[in-house]
C-alpha cells in the first residue's frame, strides 16, 4: 500500500490533499474500478441474454443506482463517519463498540464473521478481475482462448510470488496507473454514449424498479450479478486509515463516480445500438479494434494493482485479528520503514494463493466465478449495517427512531443483494461460505480457547501482595527478570515455577502486561505504565493499538523515564510454553480442544513476536487441561 507519514495525532496521514486522493486511486479503488469488466456482461446473462433496450436500460438504471446508494451514501457518507481514531473496516468497528474482554458477544461474532468473509473475497477478487481482463485477448485474437486459464494463473503466481518483496516501490505507480485507468474507461464509456445517447435515461430509478417488478424471478435473480459493481465498497471503508476521509471522498465524486457510470453508461449504449456480439464482453466492444490488446494490458496492470490491494488488505486484517484476540500469532514482516501498512504475512499469502489458483482452475471463466463472487461482500456489508446501527445508537447517540429509519435502509438494501447473491448457492456461491465458516470457527475456537488457558492458569497462581510477602527473604540472584503475564495482580505461572525449580528469585523482578487497546494506535505518552512495587518488585504495563506491532525491548526502553532501566545483556526474560490437553467434557468440546491445542503449538513463540532477544529468553513449560 501507499506510504504515509503521520503527525502528532497516532496513525493520521499527512500530505496535500491531492497527493493523499491520488494514493486513494491507487489503493482503494482497484477492486470497483475494475467491476466494469464483468458486471454489466453478466447482469445481461442472468436475465437471459435477452439484450432489449428496455432490459439494458433497466440493468443500467440498477447499476447506477447502487452506486448511488451502497457506495456513494451508505459508504462514502454515513459508515466513513464511524472511524475508530481514523482507522476504518469491519474488525476496527467492532472494536470502536467496545468489545473486549468477553463483552458483547454477539458484536464480536458479528466483527469475526465479516472478517472471515473478507478472506473469501480476497480469494476470489484476484481470480475474476484478472481473468476478467485476459478474456479481452479473445475479441482480436479468438485463437488464444484455451489459453486464458493457464495465462491467469501465471499472472497470478507472479502476484503472489512478489508480495514477500513488499509493494513500497510499485505503490507510488498504482495512483497514476489507475488514474489512466479511469480516464481511459470514462473515455472509452463517453464514445459508447455518443452512439446513443438516449440511455441517460437510466438515471431514472423507474427503469431500475420497472425491470425489477415486471420480471419476476429474474428481476430479483439479477440483483446478484447487479450487485458486481459495488464489490469494492467495502475497501472505501477498510483502507480509510491511510489517506483519510477527506482524499477518499474527494477520488470518489471527484473522478471515480463519474468515470464508472460513463463507462456502463457507454456499455449499455453499445448494447443497444447493437455494437455487441451475443457471447461478446461489453466492455472491450468498446475499444476501436487497433487498441483493444493494450486496453487489455492496461486491464490487466489495473487488475493485478486490484488484487494487490485486496492482499495488502488481509494482510492487514490479518494483524488486526491477532492484536484482538481472534486469531494466533503469525509472523509478520515489516517491509516498508515508511509506511505503517507495508507489512507481508506469508501465511496468508500463500494460503490465499493457493484457493485464488484453485477458484481459477476449476471455474475456467469469469462468468463462472460470478456465481462465488459477491456472496460474500454482500453478506459483510449487510453485517456492516447491522454494527452500524450499534454504532449510530451507543457512539453517536443518535434517537432509536433515526437510527431504524438509516440503517433499516441500508439493511434492507443489503438484505436484497444477500437474498439474490444466495440463489447462486449451488452455482458457485457456497466457496466463499465454506472459507468463511472455516476462518470463523478457527477464529471462535482460538478466542474461547485462549480465554480458556487464561483461566485455567490464573486459576494455578495467587495474588501478588501475597506472593512478594512470602518471597522476602529468598535468596537472590544478580540482574533483572522479566515475567510476561495477563493480570498485574497475580504472580504469573513462570514465576512460581522458577521459584520451585531453581530455589531463586533475580534481584529485580518486573512483571510486564501487554494489552491491546481498542484503538488503532497508542500515543507515545501512554505507551508505558510503571508500579514500584515492594521488595524490589516491578509492575510494567505496555499498550499497544489493534494495529501495531509489539516491540518489548523498545518498550522496556521507555521505562528509563519512569525510574527503571534495563540492560539488556543483564535481563532474563521468563515466558510461559504450554502442552494444550482436553479435560473431561462433551466429545465436541475434546474436538475443539485438540484443534486449539494445534494452532497454539503451531502459533508464533512470544520471543518473536514480541522482538525479545532469543538469546536472554527462558522457556518454562507446563501441561494445561482445559
Amino acid at each position: 500500500m501507499t506510504p504515509k507519514t503521520t503527525d502528532a495525532k497516532a496513525g493520521a496521514p499527512r500530505g496535500s490533499l491531492g497527493a493523499l486522493a491520488l494514493g486513494a486511486l491507487g489503493v482503494v479503488y482497484g477492486d470497483i474500478g475494475t467491476s466494469p469488466l464483468y458486471t454489466l456482461k453478466t447482469a445481461l446473462e442472468w436475465a437471459g441474454g435477452s439484450a432489449t433496450p428496455a432490459v439494458a436500460l433497466g440493468m443500467l438504471s440498477l447499476i447506477i443506482w447502487t452506486l448511488l446508494i451502497t457506495t456513494s451514501i451508505k459508504y462514502v457518507a454515513v459508515v466513513m463517519r464511524a472511524d475508530n481514531e481514523g482507522e476504518g473496516g469491519i474488525l476496527a468497528l467492532m472494536s470502536l463498540l467496545g468489545v473486549k474482554h468477553g463483552a458483547r458477544l454477539g458484536i464480536i461474532a458479528i466483527g469475526a464473521l465479516g472478517a472471515a468473509l473478507l478472506y473469501g473475497d480476497g480469494a476470489i477478487t484476484p481470480a475474476i478481475s484478472v481473468m476478467s481482463a485476459l478474456e479481452g485477448l479473445k475479441l482480436p485474437f479468438p485463437a488464444i482462448a484455451p489459453y486464458i486459464v493457464p495465462l491467469s494463473v501465471m499472472v497470478l503466481l507472479g502476484v503472489f510470488a512478489l508480495q514477500p518483496l513488499g509493494s513500497a516501490r510499485i505503490g507510488k505507480l498504482f495512483g497514476p496507473i489507475m488514474t489512466v485507468w479511469f480516464i481511459t474507461i470514462g473515455a472509452l464509456g463517453l464514445g459508447g454514449l455518443l452512439r446513443y445517447p438516449g440511455v441517460l435515461a437510466a438515471i431514472d430509478p423507474r427503469y431500475g424498479l420497472d425491470y425489477l417488478f415486471t420480471h419476476g424471478f429474474a428481476g430479483f435473480l439479477v440483483l446478484g450479478a447487479v450487485f458486481l459493481c459495488a464489490t469494492g465498497a467495502e475497501a472505501l471503508y477498510a483502507d480509510m486509515g491511510h489517506f483519510g476521509p477527506r482524499p477518499i471522498r474527494t477520488a470518489w465524486y471527484g473522478l471515480v463516480l463519474p468515470m464508472l457510470v460513463l463507462n456502463y453508461a457507454g456499455q449499455t449504449a453499445a448494447v443497444i445500438a447493437g455494437g455487441v456480439a451475443a457471447d461478446a464482453n461489453p466492455f472491450f466492444s468498446l475499444c476501436p479494434g487497433p487498441l483493444q490488446a493494450p486496453l487489455v494490458l492496461l486491464a490487466t496492470i489495473a487488475t493485478i494493482i486490484a488484487s494487490q490491494a485486496i492482499i495488502s488488505g488481509a494482510f492487514s486484517m490479518t494483524r488486526q485479528a491477532i492484536q484482538l484476540g481472534l486469531c494466533p500469532r503469525l509472523n509478520i514482516t515489516q517491509t516498508s520503514a515508511e509506511g505503517y501498512g507495508q507489512i507481508y504475512v506469508g501465511f496468508v499469502n500463500w494460503t490465499l494463493m493457493a484457493l485464488t489458483l484453485t477458484l481459477t482452475i476449476a471455474f475456467r471463466s469469469s462468468d463462472n466465478l460470478a456465481a462465488a463472487f459477491g456472496i460474500a461482500v454482500s453478506l459483510t456489508m449487510l453485517l456492516t449495517s447491522i454494527l452500524m446501527f450499534r454504532a449510530m445508537r451507543d457512539v453517536w447517540r443518535w434517537s432509536l427512531a433515526l437510527s431504524l429509519a438509516a440503517a433499516g435502509v441500508f439493511i434492507v438494501v443489503d438484505l436484497s443483494f444477500v437474498a439474490a447473491n444466495l440463489m447462486k448457492l449451488f452455482e458457485g456461491g457456497w466457496v466463499p461460505l465454506i472459507v468463511a465458516a472455516i476462518i470463523f470457527f478457527l477464529m471462535w475456537t482460538w478466542r474461547e480457547g485462549r480465554e480458556a488457558m487464561i483461566a485455567q492458569l490464573e486459576r494455578d497462581t495467587l495474588p501478588l501482595s501475597l506472593f512478594i510477602k512470602q518471597a522476602a527473604g529468598k535468596p537472590r540472584v544478580e540482574g533483572a527478570a522479566v515475567y510476561m503475564t495477563s493480570r498485574t495482580d497475580v504472580a504469573p505461572v513462570p514465576l512460581l515455577h522458577n521459584l520451585k525449580h531453581n530455589k531463586v528469585l533475580h534481584e529485580r523482578i518486573v512483571l510486564l502486561y501487554v494489552t491491546t487497546e481498542n484503538v488503532p494506535r497508542v500515543v507515545a505518552r501512554r505507551r508505558i505504565e510503571v508500579r514500584h512495587l515492594e521488595e524490589n518488585f516491578h509492575s510494567v504495563v505496555a499498550r499497544y493499538g489493534f494495529m501495531e506491532q509489539p516491540n518489548i525491548p523498545k518498550a522496556l526502553a521507555r521505562c528509563a523515564a519512569q525510574q527503571l532501566s534495563f540492560n539488556m545483556m543483564d535481563t532474563s526474560f521468563f515466558v510461559g510454553r504450554f502442552i494444550i490437553a482436553p479435560a473431561k467434557g462433551s466429545r465436541w468440546r475434546r474436538i475443539k480442544v485438540k484443534i486449539f491445542a494445534i494452532m497454539h503449538r503451531n502459533a508464533l513463540s512470544a520471543t518473536e513476536f514480541f522482538a525479545i532477544p532469543p538469546d536472554r529468553v527462558v522457556e518454562l513449560g507446563g501441561r494445561i487441561e482445559i
